[in-house]
């Protein structure tokens, strides 16, 4: 008696998660305005001498209107949502070498400690808290709010808006932003970065605004590299005038 064995074999799938090279590093809209550029150079050069101390191995990024991918989408722009500025912690700079197009949370996992949306509008789109939906006619993409608030998940989330010179900040406590409270200066507290977050009135690159800036926890504002140098070289034509005023010609 014969005996004939019959097998199937069934396909192996492997799905492989595109990485931030295989995703578009835009989705195609122009920046807002002429103000946006200036305010995300004007945050990262304040603060990166807070970060240089806090990371000493260089392992945190910056995003500045640049997409963080949270779900695989047709087409992959309706999976991200691209903040006007970002800080992610200890996470390399770069990726094999490659400098990042975008932030991809599913190869990534660590969430940004905080996120920062320039409004351009009235604020409706940087508040939206419409949930997500699963329906097999349409796919409705959720707010931006509500992304922030239940995927991403950043701990601090701040709204700017400079037409109306202010910036609201939620903090992400037990699941759910909490509206935070300005202290006495008027400023939010970033207790894990030991700074503080408010509305400055002066003049950066052309334009007299109220801009959105850092400061340290005693108040005191931190400085660009270009305000830190023409501080020094106060300092030092105070000096050279002491000198002047006791008789003595600085050699320089």
């Amino acid at each position: 008696m014969n005996t004939v064995t019959s097998t199937t074999n069934h396909p192996k799938i492997i799905t492989a998660l595109p990485d931030h090279t295989q995703l578009p590093e835009s989705d195609g809209t122009f920046v807002k305005n002429f103000q946006e550029h200036p305010q995300s150079i004007l945050l990262t050069d304040s603060i990166t001498p807070v970060f240089e101390q806090r990371h000493p191995d260089g392992n945190y990024c910056i995003g500045q209107d640049c997409g963080i991918y949270w779900r695989l989408t047709d087409p992959p722009e309706r999976g991200a949502e691209s903040p006007d500025w970002f800080y992610v912690p200890n996470v390399p700079a770069t990726l094999n070498g490659i400098v990042r197009r975008s932030y991809v949370l599913w190869q990534e996992l660590i969430p940004p400690l905080i996120v920062l949306e320039f409004v351009s509008g009235d604020g409706s789109e940087e508040r939206d808290k419409t949930p997500i939906t699963r329906s097999a006619q349409e796919d409705v993409k959720p707010g931006k709010f509500w992304i922030y608030e239940n995927v991403i998940r950043p701990a601090f989330y701040g709204i700017y808006e400079v037409n109306r010179a202010r910036v609201e900040v939620y903090h992400l406590m037990e699941g759910e932003y909490q509206l935070m409270v300005a202290n006495d200066r008027g400023h939010y507290q970033i207790a894990p970065l030991g700074v503080e977050l408010g509305i400055w009135q002066g003049r950066y690159q052309n334009l007299e605004l109220p801009w959105l800036r850092w400061w340290d926890s005693e108040g005191n504002l931190l400085l660009t590299g270009e305000e830190r140098a023409e501080r020094a070289e106060q300092k030092l034509e105070q000096l050279r005038s002491q000198l002047r005023a006791a008789g003595i010609e600085p050699e320089v």
